[in-house]
């Protein structure tokens, strides 16, 4: 399998599991099985690449996924930021482990419109460090399952 295109995930079924790849942590979300709503899942802290793959792969696993959509950190003019070289770094080494369908999506200031809810919502620093990158990645897959619907 390689990356897909969004024909591609509007023709297949099934639950979708969301990833925000940060520099620190991988954010997870996971939608319904009938791609209406994203919730937030959980925060993986990175270590190594391995073990953090099989966490990956275990929730992909466990919640019966048929794709994966990764936040993809592009420019806001649209071009490629330095981080998004990482992030296809990152999605090969997971094809490379395992044949699964994978779909960049736009992640462009998702955090930052995770925080800015979170601090309208006068959210404590200490909260806000553990759920903005589950929430960010729920906010991607959103963002995609929104656009399946158009």
């Amino acid at each position: 399998m390689s990356l897909i295109e969004l024909p591609d995930l509007k023709s297949s079924s099934g639950a979708l599991l969301g990833i925000d790849p940060g520099s620190k942590t991988f954010g997870l979300a996971l939608s319904d099985i009938t791609r209406l709503i994203a919730s937030p899942l959980t925060t993986i802290r990175r270590k190594k690449f391995t073990p953090d793959a099989a966490q990956i792969f275990a929730h992909y696993d466990e919640h019966q996924c048929s794709a994966m959509i990764i936040g993809y950190p592009l420019n806001m003019d649209g071009s490629e930021s330095g981080r998004c070289q990482s992030v296809r770094d990152f999605t090969t080494n997971l094809m490379a482990i395992r044949d699964v369908p994978i779909f960049l999506w736009d992640e462009r200031l998702s955090t930052a419109a995770v925080t800015r809810t979170l601090l309208e919502a006068d959210v404590s620093r200490a909260r806000r460090a553990e759920v903005v990158d589950k929430l960010a990645a729920s906010y991607i897959l959103q963002g995609v399952l929104d656009r399946l619907r158009v």
